[in-house]
């Protein structure tokens, strides 16, 4: 038996972890913001080894990505398990700029974490982040971070509706920015568990606890639970917003947000991106990590108030979960659960895996700057060096269609090693965009098929095709929460909260019926 578990366990895009356990079993769900399908969940027996089991929201009744914008959609859902059913509450954003931020949370329910999940239905509640507590006398409460960050508040629930007015139950926490509730009930306390301090690098959990449910909260005296915004030479930073669960025998862990920094870069990273982020870029995004939780005179305590790469493992059988192929061949009768869709399910409309044995073919979509339609199949990046490679074959007919592989982090950041009509010839071009400003360079004239690759190396990214280097190299980390994030003069225009992902992008601007076709798909990590 391993004795340790080792950070992250969700490694790559899964933000905003909610954990709980149903009997031997674990499961862990995630934001999934612009992507499709929604809240992404894993499973476990022994909270070591993870294995996917896919967006749960997955239809359009469930959620409705179209039009969204980038780091808005899923935000923060919370996942528990309560009278035979799993209740998932989720919050849809439609827009957070601008000083404004339209949000409406939603709850689904499920015997099973498979599905079928019951129509959402809207939830009170002035804030994101809701989430739901079960209490001891069977009565369902509702938490959600109060507009503006200013505190906590909690409502009773039946049957989906609000009962009497919302109390606040907590308004403020040491760092500010209050958020992220979840809410237990431990040896005749009531636990509040919120994040705070924001998501970046000033990222931090604090407890409060109370005798009654509506309070008085005290806040711990000891200082944050979890927090790395004293501690940036370590290598998990923005540790915070997390989740408490007990194991059957009696231990509890913590699953919280994190992120690694491409602290090597820093000769790369520009001057003004260096004075924002002293500690590097994070490409691959907020990540999910796990902590020991001991209980000390009532309260709940991890060690160092810190995250650590490696932790204690809880006393329960090793339950090795069945190792992924890096390769997808398109074989199956659906999408594999490794995949994510912009904005839009997967669907027949533009996605077929019938039409040719062995192959995916997807129809072209929006532009990268459209937020209905686009065409992008993608996997979140999980490792600072990999390969992403793909088959692909495609002919342009007009100048309006282009398809290829992708590095991709929103519509305003990344890279497309692109077919496309150059000249009235179909070209292979490596096209770009950094903060929305494009550049687009002409590598050869493109076969009707071709093997193109993208290597991932630490804050280098390089290009092939056919087994030939183009000696092209960009900036990895162009594709980082932090470059993503654009404030200007005090006001929000993005956000960047998702990660980097490589994936398979078809494009035809006109909607002329263009499409490619795809052999397969690896992404190999080292």
């Amino acid at each position: 038996m391993t004795d340790v578990i080792r950070n992250p366990i969700l490694s790559g895009f899964h933000p905003d972890p909610s954990v709980v356990r149903v009997g031997e079993e674990y499961f862990v769900a995630t934001s999934t913001f612009e992507w499709a399908p929604g809240v992404r969940v894993h499973r476990s027996r022994d909270l070591r080894h993870w294995e996917e089991v896919g967006g749960v929201l997955g239809e359009e009744r469930l959620l409705d990505l179209a039009g969204v914008p980038d780091s808005a959609g899923v935000w923060a859902p919370d996942l528990t398990y309560a009278g035979g059913r799993f209740h998932l509450v989720f919050s849809v954003v439609d827009n957070y700029a601008y000083g404004y931020k339209d949000c409406a949370n939603y709850l689904t329910t499920a015997e099973s974490v498979e599905g079928p999940w019951t129509d959402p239905v809207r939830l009170p509640g002035r804030g994101f982040d809701a989430a739901l507590f079960h209490d001891e006398d069977g009565s369902t409460w509702l938490l959600n971070m109060v507009t503006g960050f200013r505190g906590i508040e909690i409502q009773r629930l039946e049957g989906g509706k609000a009962v009497g007015e919302p109390v606040v139950i907590l308004d403020h926490s040491p760092a500010g920015v209050t958020e992220g509730p979840h809410l237990y009930k431990v040896d005749g306390w009531y636990v509040l568990l919120c994040a705070e301090g924001g998501t970046g690098f000033n990222h931090g959990a604090v407890v409060a606890r109370s005798r009654d449910l509506l309070g008085p909260y005290e806040i711990d005296p000891n200082g944050p639970l979890l927090t790395s915004r004293d501690k940036l030479d370590l290598p998990l930073q923005k540790a915070g917003h997390g989740c408490f669960v007990e194991t059957q025998t009696g231990d509890w862990y913590m699953t919280y947000l994190t992120s690694r920094p491409y602290t090597e870069v820093e000769g790369v990273i520009p001057d003004d991106a260096r004075e924002r982020d002293a500690t590097g870029r994070c490409v691959l995004g907020r990540e999910t990590a796990i902590a020991k939780v001991d209980w000390v005179d009532g309260w709940p305590r991890i060690a160092g108030a810190a995250p650590a790469l490696e932790v204690p493992a809880p006393d329960l059988p090793a339950h090795p979960r069945p190792v992924r192929e890096d390769r997808d061949d398109f074989d199956g009768p659906a999408l594999d659960p490794r995949w994510s869709t912009l904005r839009r399910h997967a669907g027949p409309e533009w996605l077929g895996l019938a039409e040719r044995p062995s192959h995916l073919r997807i129809t072209g979509g929006q532009s990268p700057f459209g937020k209905r339609t686009p065409s992008l199949v993608a996997q979140p990046l999980t490792a600072k060096r990999g390969v992403f490679e793909a088959n692909v074959e495609f002919t342009p007919a007009t100048i309006h269609q282009s398809a290829g592989i992708c590095a991709y982090y929103n519509a305003f950041n990344w890279y497309f090693l692109q077919v496309s009509l150059e000249d009235g010839s179909p070209w292979l071009s490596l096209s770009s965009a950094d903060r929305g400003h494009r550049d687009q360079v002409r590598i050869a004239p493109a076969p009707p098929r071709l093997d193109l690759r993208i290597e991932f190396d630490g804050p280098v990214l390089r290009f092939a095709y056919d087994g030939k280097d183009t000696g092209l190299e960009r900036d990895t980390t162009v594709l980082s929460d932090e470059h993503a994030t654009w404030i200007e003069n005090g006001l929000v225009h993005a956000f960047g909260f998702t990660g980097a992902f490589a994936g398979l992008w078809v494009q035809d601007h006109a909607a002329e019926g263009g499409f490619a076709d795809f052999d397969y798909a690896a992404y190999c990590t080292d």
